[in-house]
């Protein structure tokens, strides 16, 4: 016989068997009995004031710690609220578990008026999470958990929803111990498949590694690899600082760039590694590549999306690159060819030299920068200024913003240490506050950095509270152009005349402190690094506002 246990406190229980120690939410009517528990269990909790930002809380909790994020909410509206977060951690392959009460067991088809009713809580988050699981009895909340957890840590990590009937969660039953989820081995790629892209790359005069998210456990492999070859290394924005920025081979985030892409095509060998290599990573349809192509991805799904790779190779990233790179220097002397300097920087003169990739690097990453260099000079000294004041290990959150997507992800470098989370893909406004809530809370000691604008932190500006609430020493850098530039961009571009774009002035600094935290402005780059090194040791977030004029 086992134990008696309500469904709520099989819940928790299963949680804390998977060792999760922290969660994010909001208390409402149908979910108390999970409340009831938490604690007992030795789960802590953070309160956010909106069950967005509990989701993009959870998300940046995640990105740090290699651990799923773990969201509780109520019944429908609360469910729904953190529908855009489960979307962009989709998106972005992060493993999010969002746990929510539902519908009594026995509930009617027909719409009764029952607090929080909606038609299907579980189909609504089909479409945005990787699975929803609704469950029929408690001793099946065990299961539920273990496959959300199997999901995480066997297969490309993904947003998952768990929702227990109201009532079970109040029903006492009797189950045994708790379900843990099996341990497996990381996939291992085909070993054939492997020597064959060795081959191909060891045999390129002129390979190129292009590495996403998904190679980011395969650091070490990934700069080993880039330097065997004397490859240069161009990152998604998932994939910031996986090669140290500053590294001589490193292109950094910048595949969006037109120099960049019709170099990439003239590559006699591509490695990409753990990236879709879509749209949203190159801001333009995918490039026709004239070499081969060899994708590593842990996802075998991947091999049918966007371009088709010459050589797939199925596997954990980690374990991939390691066998790759062995089989790599494995190979006889007289099997590698001498990689030469041969880029088409500017799209009309080519650059042949007997120097290694690194000259070739250093031209073009000067091509990319005079590409966009009247448009990036207004965040430039801003951004060299945050640089300054943060450690190697800092971390720094991001919105879909100008300054962010224009501004950090090329010209903000970046190291292992450190980390850059950014909402790409589903392109999400609001996240950067949040998301630098749950990294602080996951990493105390490490200073976490938001990075946003006025338009896009106020859609979770309300957050500030909850850092304020716990006390964390949150700087929140805003670079304020007084609405929605970039919508105000493309439209000027279109012809049109501007419209809805604008946003009436807001004094952000004031409002941070009516939240209770600090407040300041920033009119030029010493300025911000003084504001920056004084919120970074003061109790609770501080706004930093960079207004359009100042730059």
């Amino acid at each position: 016989m086992g134990d008696a246990v309500t469904g709520g406190e099989a819940l928790v229980r299963a949680l804390c068997g998977h060792a999760v120690t922290q969660v994010f939410g909001i208390p409402g009517t149908h979910n108390l009995e999970i409340y009831r528990h938490l604690s007992a269990y030795g789960i802590r909790h953070v309160l956010p004031r909106h069950e967005q930002g509990a989701g993009y809380a959870a998300d940046g909790y995640a990105r740090v710690t290699y651990r799923p994020g773990v969201v509780i909410t109520t019944t429908g509206p609360a469910l729904l609220n953190a529908a855009a977060a489960i979307g962009q951690a989709y998106s972005d392959s992060v493993p999010l578990l969002v746990v929510s009460p539902g519908m009594p067991l026995r509930h009617p088809r027909l719409a009764t008026g029952l607090l929080h009713e909606m038609r299907s809580q579980t189909e609504a988050l089909c479409g945005v999470a990787a699975f929803s699981h609704r469950v029929s009895s408690v001793a099946e909340i065990d299961a539920a958990v273990a496959r959300a957890f199997t999901l995480f840590g066997t297969r490309r990590p993904r947003p998952a929803h768990i929702e227990v009937p109201l009532d079970l969660l109040e029903a006492t039953e009797e189950t045994g111990p708790v379900r843990i989820t099996p341990r497996v081995a990381p996939l291992a790629p085909d070993t054939e498949t492997v020597r064959k892209a060795a081959d191909i790359l060891s045999g390129a005069r002129r390979p190129a590694l292009v590495l996403g998210g998904g190679a980011r456990g395969a650091t070490a492999s990934c700069l080993a690899l880039a330097e065997e070859l004397g490859a240069p290394v161009v990152t998604t924005a998932n994939g910031k600082g996986i090669v140290p920025e500053t590294h001589p081979l490193s292109l950094g985030v910048s595949l969006h760039s037109p120099s960049v892409q019709r170099w990439l095509s003239g590559r006699d060998a591509v490695l990409a590694v753990g990236t879709e290599l879509a749209e949203s990573d190159l801001w333009s349809p995918p490039p026709t590549l004239n070499g081969r192509l060899i994708r590593v991805d842990l996802d075998p799904d991947q091999m049918y999306a966007g371009l088709l790779a010459d050589v797939e190779v199925v596997g954990d990233a980690r374990v991939s690159l390691k066998a790759l790179l062995a089989e790599v220097k494995a190979l006889p002397p007289g099997a590698r060819r001498h990689a030469r300097v041969d880029a088409d920087v500017q799209g009309h003169a080519r650059v042949e030299a007997d120097e290694d990739a690194v000259g070739q690097v250093s031209a073009l990453r000067a091509a990319r920068d005079a590409e966009t260099a009247e448009r990036d000079a207004r965040w430039i000294p801003y951004l060299k200024a945050i640089r300054a004041a943060l450690d190697d290990d800092a971390v720094i959150t991001s919105d879909s913003a100008q300054c962010c997507y224009y501004g950090a992800l090329p010209h903000l470098p970046l190291g292992p240490e450190g980390r850059y989370l950014h909402p790409t893909g589903f392109g999400t406004l609001g996240y950067a506050l949040p998301a630098a809530i749950g990294a602080k809370v996951a990493r105390p000691d490490r200073q976490v950095v938001a990075l946003s604008g006025d338009g896009g932190l106020q859609f979770t500006v309300q957050e500030l509270a909850t850092a304020a609430q716990l006390r964390l020493p949150l700087p929140v850098v805003v670079f304020d152009n007084g609405g929605y530039g970039e919508i105000r961009d493309e439209m000027a571009a279109r012809g049109d005349s501007p419209t809805a774009v604008d946003l009436a002035p807001v004094d952000l600094p004031a409002l941070a402190r009516a939240y209770g935290g600090q407040g300041t402005r920033a009119c030029g780059p010493d300025e911000l690094t003084a504001a920056l090194t004084e919120a970074l040791r003061t109790p609770g977030p501080t706004l930093i506002a960079i207004p359009e004029e100042s730059r």
